[in-house]
């Protein structure tokens, strides 16, 4: 299937059709005052905060809950899996172009998308600074209604899948590589909707033992709890509605991992980030005001 729509991430800059370039012209952002100025690695990504004791004791537990809601799965517990256990992605795959049109109009305009190391003091550690962008539709439950407002045909699609958790545009620059890491709790899946996919390279994941390519219009159905690797070998910018939703579980893995999640959307690592989005959306209306 061919490109039809690639966003340059250097600048913002929009490619229709392979043809000619549509520029906007830069702009500076105001001093938002969401991150401070921790020292960086040599490869630019910055530290992870340092988290209370239960936090930390919590991130300890995880394995042995994670054991507990894998053995109460109503789905297997492979590292990829089969899109055709979850029909809803019927309606994403239907509907794809309206999504990667509302992507292209919204989330890849200016500074509409912020960095996720900006907003997400919890991925500092794996983002690289400017170079993984994400427009928040929902997150831990909590929706982005101004995002939403401005996406109406992907806001109208995602409300309609069971058990939503989170739904965001994963925005990866040319070059961008992702090191290895893994998710947050296994009573979550994540679904991948390709939307923009470059085929001058190489896009990749590896999850477990397996590497697995994105494409346009299909959708990428895994759990995020094996360890996964992310790289984009291309020029251009890698683009997918990233969906996490709850994973069919039995008693007590149900109790558990709601127990879990209500924890982990009370915590710094949820609650850091929906401020910081808000901030950020905040001074882009005012500056664009």
């Amino acid at each position: 299937m061919s490109v039809h729509a690639e966003a340059k991430s250097t600048n913002p800059t929009l490619w229709h059709d392979l043809g000619a370039p549509i520029t906007e012209p830069r702009r500076t952002l105001p001093d938002f005052g969401v991150l401070s100025s921790p020292p960086r690695a040599p490869d630019g990504r910055m530290p992870t905060p340092h988290r209370p004791l239960v936090i930390r004791v919590g991130k300890r537990l995880r394995r042995l809950v994670d054991r507990l809601i894998a053995a109460a799965s109503l789905v297997p517990n492979h590292a990829v899996l089969d899109v055709r256990a979850f029909p809803w992605t019927a309606e994403l795959r239907a509907n794809w172009r309206a999504v990667r049109n509302e992507a292209i109009a919204i989330a890849l305009v200016g500074e509409a998308s912020p960095p996720l190391a900006t907003i997400s003091p919890d991925h500092r550690g794996i983002a690289e600074p400017g170079k993984w962008r994400s427009f928040f539709l929902h997150g831990y439950g909590y929706a982005i209604e101004e995002n939403l407002a401005r996406c109406p045909r992907t806001a109208a699609l995602v409300a309609g899948i069971p058990n939503l958790n989170s739904a965001f545009f994963s925005i990866l620059a040319p070059g961008t590589h992702i090191p290895n890491h893994r998710g947050v709790t296994k009573g979550l899946i994540t679904c991948h909707l390709g939307l923009i996919v470059p085929r001058d390279g190489d896009v990749r994941m590896k999850i477990g033992d397996r590497i697995v390519r994105w494409a346009e219009g299909e959708t990428l159905v895994f759990d995020d709890t094996h360890p996964h690797e992310v790289w984009n070998d291309t020029g251009g910018t890698r683009v997918v509605l990233s969906l996490q939703f709850r994973r069919p579980l039995r008693q007590p893995g149900r109790l558990i991992a709601d127990l879990f999640l209500g924890a982990v959307r009370r915590s710094p690592f949820v609650q850091e980030t929906r401020a910081n989005l808000l901030r950020w959306n905040d001074a882009i209306r005012r500056r664009d005001g």
